[in-house]
Formats: structure tokens, C-alpha cells, sequence
């Protein structure tokens, strides 16, 4: 049986009439990146800050590695990396003394802290900026450097809260690729990001939650089979008549058909739907381009299931 390194059972939380969490059952097993989505306020930050106990909790259970958690767990908080989306780093410090005091926290011996520091700045790519001070980075840098000081002590669970926020695409594909072979090298994650396509390509379970309450989990593709949509269809025309648009409009299982200048979007309940299209535009001699059908995306599940986009 696969180790399970976080098991939430029942966890409430309240501020005052608020009920921020509500009865949450949460499982994170060893090896595993699991993404936890939700729009704004909906229990997100608060439940990893319960399950780090940093806010205590109204109701349930929390255990890390099989032990309770609490304020005072410093054996379990040792084993454990957190990257807050705020920046919390030393201006006075550089790079690698920056690394080096986080990595200290944890690892007393200066030997294994030098070689565990050196890796951590190999893995987020700051080799050439070791003695720089964090005014001196770029944004990207900067946000690889707040994650290194969260990981340098090599962590067996750790917490992405929004890693890639406002970072450069190089920044973003080596946090992203940094995150991939902290996992293959042994770390469980708890990962949370407004980018869907992040999220698609890390996690292998995924949560959405939403007035604090899960509304949905499981991968990817099985979170994708749970709504209506199945199928989106788009082409490109300035050539549709209105009798078209009506025989397209009455096309079986069709959910939304809307038209923004030539971009034609179609969304339908069932899959395999673009020869029957194909025949109606072709029957009506119309012309028309770049016509493409694709699976529902994640945040087509989540805006389906939530009503909201996921930064909302």
C-alpha cells in the first residue's frame, strides 16, 4: 500500500460566522504531485495553512507521515518545504547566503549544507548569480531564488503556493522542470497555480475546491469526463448566411454557438461532431478556414463546476 504523507480527515475552519473550510477530507500519498485549485477565497491558503499549522483549526484531524501536527511538530516541519507566492527573502543577503541561512535552519553541518546549497542553486538555474543581491535580480530570478531557500534542505513534502506568478517563459520552464525532478528525486507536492496548463502537466491529482468544500477531484481526463461539455469546435468564416447559422444552430447535442467577427466557436455534449459540420458548411458552399475540434480543457472543467474563471 502506497504511503500516504498527508491524511486531512473532517477539517473545519471558522472566522466567526465564516466558514472557511468546511468538513475537507484531503489525501496526498508519497511520490505525488497533487493540485490544489480553487478561485479566490474559496479555502485554498487557508487549508495549507491549517495543514501547516500555522492557523489552528476549529475541527478534524491532521497528520503528516503519520503523525498528528501541531505548532510544536518541529520533526515533521523539518521534512517540509513551503514556497509562499509572497517573496520572502533577505536584501542583505545574497544569493547563496540567502540559500545557505534557510538551509541552516535545518542542516547544522556545513559540510552537507555546502553541497546541499550548491545543488539547490544547480536545480533553479542561479549559478551565475551567486553573489548577486535580490535588488539586483529580475523578477524570474527573484522567484527562483524564494523557491530555492524553501527547498534547500531537501524536503520529502513541499508546497507550491503560485510559483510562476509573473515570472519570464525561461523562469517559468525552469521552475516548472525544477519541480518535475524534485518529484522524480523523491518529494511528495502539494502544488497550487492559476495556470491550468501547469496544472495538466505536473499533477497527477488534481482537487478543485470551492466555498471551502471539494467539488471535484481525480486526473486530469477523468475530471473532464465528469461535465457536459465534451467536445469544442472552431473554424474561421465571414460567409455565414443566416439559414447556415440556423441549420448549426440546430445540430444534435450543440450547447453554444457564438460568433466574434469570422471566429466561429461551437461547444457540444457529446464527442465527433466536426464531419457532421463539415457537411453542413460544404452543403451550403460556404467558405472557411482553420477549422480545429479539441477535448474540453481543465479550466473548462473548472468553469463549469465553480461558474468562474480560475483567477477570479
Amino acid at each position: 500500500m502506497v504511503d500516504k504523507v498527508i491524511e486531512v480527515r473532517s477539517l473545519v475552519k471558522k472566522y466567526k460566522n465564516f466558514l472557511a473550510v468546511d468538513n475537507l477530507d484531503l489525501d496526498l500519498y508519497k511520490g505525488e504531485i497533487l493540485g490544489l485549485l480553487g478561485p479566490n477565497g474559496s479555502g485554498k491558503s487557508t487549508t495549507i495553512s491549517c495543514i501547516l499549522s500555522l492557523l489552528k483549526n476549529n475541527g478534524g484531524s491532521i497528520k503528516i507521515f503519520g503523525e498528528e501536527m501541531t505548532p510544536d511538530s518541529y520533526n515533521i516541519k523539518k521534512k517540509i518545504g513551503v514556497v509562499f507566492q509572497d517573496i520572502g527573502v533577505y536584501n542583505e543577503l545574497n544569493v547563496y547566503e540567502n540559500i545557505d541561512y534557510f538551509c541552516a535552519l535545518y542542516i547544522k553541518d556545513k559540510n552537507q549544507r555546502k553541497i546541499l546549497v550548491k545543488k539547490t542553486i544547480d536545480l533553479v538555474g542561479l549559478g551565475d548569480f551567486v553573489k548577486f543581491k535580490p535588488k539586483e535580480l529580475s523578477g524570474g530570478l527573484l522567484r527562483r531564488l524564494n523557491i530555492a531557500c524553501g527547498i534547500s534542505h531537501k524536503p520529502d513534502l513541499i508546497i507550491f503556493d503560485e510559483p510562476t506568478v509573473a515570472v519570464d517563459p525561461q523562469s517559468r520552464n525552469n521552475i516548472l522542470e525544477g519541480i518535475k525532478k524534485l518529484n522524480k528525486e523523491g518529494a511528495s507536492i502539494i502544488y497550487t497555480s492559476h495556470y491550468m496548463d501547469e496544472v495538466e502537466s505536473l499533477c497527477d491529482y488534481i482537487v478543485i475546491l470551492d466555498k471551502g468544500k471539494i467539488i471535484a477531484k481525480g486526473d486530469g481526463e477523468s475530471l473532464k469526463d465528469t461535465i457536459n461539455l465534451k467536445e469544442k469546435i472552431s473554424f474561421e468564416s465571414d460567409d455565414l448566411s443566416k439559414d447556415l447559422i440556423e441549420k448549426i444552430k440546430a445540430m444534435d447535442s450543440l450547447i453554444d454557438f457564438s460568433i466574434k467577427g469570422r471566429n466561429c466557436k461551437l461547444s457540444f455534449s457529446k464527442d465527433s461532431n466536426i464531419l457532421d459540420l463539415v457537411d453542413i458548411l460544404n452543403s451550403s458552399e460556404t467558405k472557411y478556414d482553420h477549422l480545429s475540434s479539441s477535448r474540453p480543457s481543465l479550466n473548462d472543467v473548472f468553469l463549469e463546476l465553480t461558474g468562474k474563471e480560475l483567477g477570479d
